[in-house]
């Protein structure tokens, strides 16, 4: 396991600003680790319960919520944090990418 890649991948949840989303493949190569997306979702779904980390800002390509997968209440949850930010979501659920996704490195 390496820790310092893990501590990479909540550094850059932690830089996705209030509003924006950012995908697992985005997230993946802000922290050096291109092609690693998978790795920021175990990331994500092994950090402790109540963490101030904002993982409800990491997003499925296209703007799905994909947390639901693992825990199906969990997509509710982050669908609720990210609204009450201020995104917006298509009427399938989707975020709108095009308005909330993260811009810069």
């Amino acid at each position: 396991m390496d820790l310092a890649a893990h501590d990479r991948i909540r550094a850059a949840v932690r830089r996705i600003p209030r509003g924006r989303v950012a995908t697992y493949g985005e997230v993946a190569a802000r922290a050096g680790l291109p092609g690693r997306a998978r790795l920021v979702g175990t990331v994500l779904r092994n950090s402790p319960e109540g963490t101030s980390l904002p993982w409800h800002r990491v997003v499925g390509a296209g703007g799905v919520l994909s947390v639901g997968r693992y825990a199906p209440y969990a997509a509710r949850t982050q669908q609720m944090r990210l609204e009450r930010e201020g995104v917006h979501f298509t009427r399938g659920g989707r975020v709108i990418m095009a308005r909330h996704r993260r811009g810069g490195p």
